[in-house]
């Protein structure tokens, strides 16, 4: 970890090379082309995932003709997980007054606030993964409720480029979070005898452990931020036993009551609506590293209603390639998210139907927001500001003598489009498969008795472990197992030798 920091401090501090203009000159010559540009002025040595350490924090917009900026006071961190362990940090910065108090701002007609993220997207061979998958779930799925925020469920961001102190630090996306304010939750209320009732709740899953699939825990600590493997987003100020127990009783309630009882009670925890769009994006998307691992549940108040909207967070690990940036052959599954909570008895017990529910949605969906088209679009428009810019070929230059070890990922192609390539042919694919493979969710699907070359494919499929549900209609010759028998049965009856 050190000497991969030390890495990235001596990227920053060595002088700019020909390829790359300073950054007086940048900004000088910003056109309707450029991408914004931050300048995080910071001892940048100091900067650690554990605590802020303050700065100043300066963005350059070309608007109306005209360089325009605007520089605040900040305090400064690194973020993320994985993102500590790679050369290119993330950030998350928080903007204050003279005082050192929170200081809320429009960045770039975003959102009025103080937090902000400085997402260096450094696994992702195409810089923008997370934006686009959040911009494409903000266009079809919102919030159960109203909020200030257009019911969105999700961030939204600019790319910029980023300077540290004044050194190229390459492209970044600049978002909000998704925090209290973004979704609508009430106030903790702090009463006269300083005793404190809690009211709206956020937890963030951080990592992979019991607790993940919502379907156990582990005895842990109730007076810290974290717990199991969720940190408490709010009200951080009150880690307690009171702010915890709503997240223990979900999972008691996905794994420790009766399934009559669950069947006749999940409408009261959970937004079906949000659960059948969630289980798409994730599906539709191949998202490597949910559930529940960078996932937000959210209750507006806990005092009034127990149900829970679910947020999806960091979606760089998707669209064929995974949390390490490593190709993704393989599609997804029907049975992705079957041994989680609430899935694991929903989708297996078929409850109210929810398949035919999710094959419908998936209908609606599949050829306006989640086509092809409209994922090419999004990510085309991108790419163009990238090159156009020269956004890109900065990234490039700074970023591809990096070494491409286990650890030291971030892997960047001179042409963009090859990557732009490889993500569409990998998301047609699925797209087409999903499709095929959702018919058989729905209530008035007939399953054909046909015995042809798409049957021997599926059987193929099944034995290369591409498609691990089973489907006892694949056993042609009823022998109770599916293997080779199966292709050679299939293939005499579609020569004529057997009926």
């Amino acid at each position: 970890m050190k000497a991969r920091f030390v890495l990235y401090i001596l990227l920053l501090i060595t002088p700019l090379t020909g390829w790359s203009q300073s950054f007086d000159n940048m900004v000088s010559g910003m056109s309707d082309k450029s991408l914004p540009l931050v300048n995080v002025e910071v001892e940048i040595d100091s900067v650690s995932f554990m605590y802020f350490i303050p700065g100043k924090f300066t963005l350059f917009e070309y608007k109306d003709g005209a360089v325009t900026n605007q520089t605040y006071n900040c305090l400064v961190r690194q973020r993320g997980k994985t993102a500590l362990f790679l050369p290119k940090l993330s950030f998350a910065i928080k903007l204050v007054d003279d005082e050192g108090e929170n200081l809320d701002a429009n960045l770039l007609g975003l959102r009025n606030d103080n937090t902000w993220i400085l997402d260096a997207m450094g696994i992702d061979h195409l810089r923008m993964r997370n934006r686009v998958c959040f911009d494409i779930w903000n266009e079809y799925s919102h919030t159960m409720w109203d909020t200030k925020f257009g019911n969105r469920n999700g961030t939204v961001g600019a790319m910029i480029e980023v300077f540290i102190n004044e050194q190229y630090a390459g492209l970044y996306c600049l978002s909000d979070k998704v925090n209290r304010q973004l979704l609508n939750l009430r106030k903790a209320k702090v009463e006269d005898n300083d005793s404190v009732t809690i009211k709206g709740v956020l937890y963030k899953g951080k990592g992979s452990g019991v607790s993940n699939a919502l379907l156990d825990y582990v005895e842990d600590r109730t007076d810290t931020i974290k717990w199991n493997t969720f940190e408490l987003q709010y009200p951080d100020d009150y880690p307690s036993l009171q702010s915890w127990q709503p997240l223990m009783d979900l999972i008691d309630f996905n794994s420790k009551t009766e399934i009559d009882y669950f069947m006749t009670n999940y409408n009261d925890w959970y937004y079906v609506d949000n659960l059948v769009d969630y289980w798409i994006l994730l599906v539709a998307f191949g998202i490597d590293d949910m559930p529940y691992k960078n996932t937000f549940l959210s209750v507006p108040d806990i005092n009034f209603d127990h149900r829970y909207m679910i947020t999806p967070w960091d979606m760089d690990a998707c669209l064929g390639r995974d949390s390490d940036g490593n190709p993704r052959y393989y599609t997804s599954q029907l049975n992705r998210l079957n041994s989680f909570g609430p899935f694991n008895r929903l989708i297996i017990y078929n409850i109210d139907g929810i398949k035919n529910r999710i094959a419908m949605r998936w209908e609606e969906l599949k050829d306006t927001y989640l086509s092809p088209s409209n994922l090419e679009n999004h990510i085309n428009a991108i790419a163009q500001r990238f090159v156009e810019s020269g956004a890109w070929q900065r990234e490039y230059e700074l970023w591809k003598d990096i070494p491409e070890d286990e650890d030291d990922r971030v892997v960047i192609t001179e042409n963009i489009y090859k990557e732009v390539e490889y993500v569409m042919k990998w998301y047609r694919n699925n797209h087409s498969l999903l499709s095929n493979k959702l018919l058989s969710w729905r209530d008035d699907y007939v399953e054909p008795d046909v015995i042809n070359a798409a049957t021997i494919t599926q059987i193929y499929n099944y034995l290369l472990g591409i498609d691990t549900e089973y489907n006892e209609k694949l056993d042609l010759n009823e022998d109770g197992t599916i293997n080779s028998a199966d292709v050679t049965f299939g293939y005499n009856v579609i020569l004529g030798y057997m009926q």
